[in-house]
């Protein structure tokens, strides 16, 4: 009788190993897809049409397996260097924000793989060429000087070429943009000899605005002369005594004036004597 316990519990026991594997295959036959991915379901080691988009999917047990992609915005800084219109050396770096297409991450997985082969193998090379073609419009300075237009065309460039990879830029930014020492030479010497100049033209500036002011002087008392020379020829000499007596006051101060002016009412001609005359008789 005792002997029939352990046969009697075996099949409780393979039941349960069963419900235990039945139970496991069917939470392997699911996979969840969250927001911001995107997966590709392989069976036998192919990747099959059609990505997983979020949400819950069925995918068969054990011969298969699901590669999940993250499509949120991905930011990377990339370098490029480029010749450009006058054979100058530029270079650049570049952040570029992007994101994988959901619906072509199954072409992703079968040609690049994982997201990091992605970025070394398409986004980085394809920004070295995209900033190849956009420096090679330009001439040095315009590279400069044009930088929006720069970014415009490389812009236009990287985005043709990364979307036939299911790759989707959404931003760039030139974060930095270098030229050659050579370069940076010849343009501190162009902005010095600019400034020479500026300063050239400053000073014949102001030196004709002063001959200008000297001839507008000289006439101011060419016309002043005469006028008064006018006024003598129609009163006569006697203003001509009337000034010089006013200039004798002048240059005497506050201090009694050598010079006095003796006049009647009926005459505008003063009577100039000295006063030190006086004193000695």
């Amino acid at each position: 009788m005792k002997s029939a316990q352990p046969q009697q519990g075996l099949p409780a026991i393979v039941l349960g190993i069963i419900v235990a594997l039945a139970i496991l295959i069917g939470l392997n036959s699911f996979v969840i897809i969250n927001p911001g991915q995107a997966a590709v379901l392989s069976i036998l080691g192919k990747a099959q049409d059609g990505a997983l988009l979020e949400g819950l999917h069925f995918k068969p047990p054990i011969i298969s397996a699901v590669d999940i992609y993250d499509v949120t915005v991905q930011k990377f800084e990339v370098p490029a260097q480029s010749s450009t219109k006058d054979l100058q050396q530029l270079s650049a770096s570049f952040a570029i924000n992007f994101r994988l297409d959901p619906v072509n991450v199954v072409q992703v997985r079968r040609e690049q793989g994982t997201l990091q082969n992605v970025v070394s193998k398409i986004v980085a090379p394809q920004t070295q060429e995209s900033f190849k073609i956009a420096a090679a419009k330009r001439t040095i300075e315009e590279a400069i000087t044009q930088r929006e237009e720069l970014k415009a065309d490389f812009d236009e460039a990287l985005v043709s070429r990364l979307d036939k990879y299911g790759i989707i830029v959404l931003d760039t930014s030139v974060v930095d943009l270098t030229f050659s020492p050579e370069f940076a030479r010849a343009v501190e010497e162009k902005q010095i000899a600019e400034q020479r100049a500026r300063r050239a033209v400053y000073v014949a500036k102001e030196a004709e605005q002063q001959a200008q002011a000297d001839i507008n002087r000289a006439k101011g008392r060419a016309e002043a002369q005469r006028l008064l020379a006018e006024t003598l020829k129609a009163q006569g000499g006697e203003l001509v005594l009337q000034k010089e007596a006013i200039e004798a006051w002048r240059q005497g101060g506050s201090q009694m004036p050598k010079v006095l002016i003796l006049g009647d009412s009926k005459s505008k001609v003063p009577f100039l004597f000295n006063v030190g005359d006086l004193t000695k008789s």
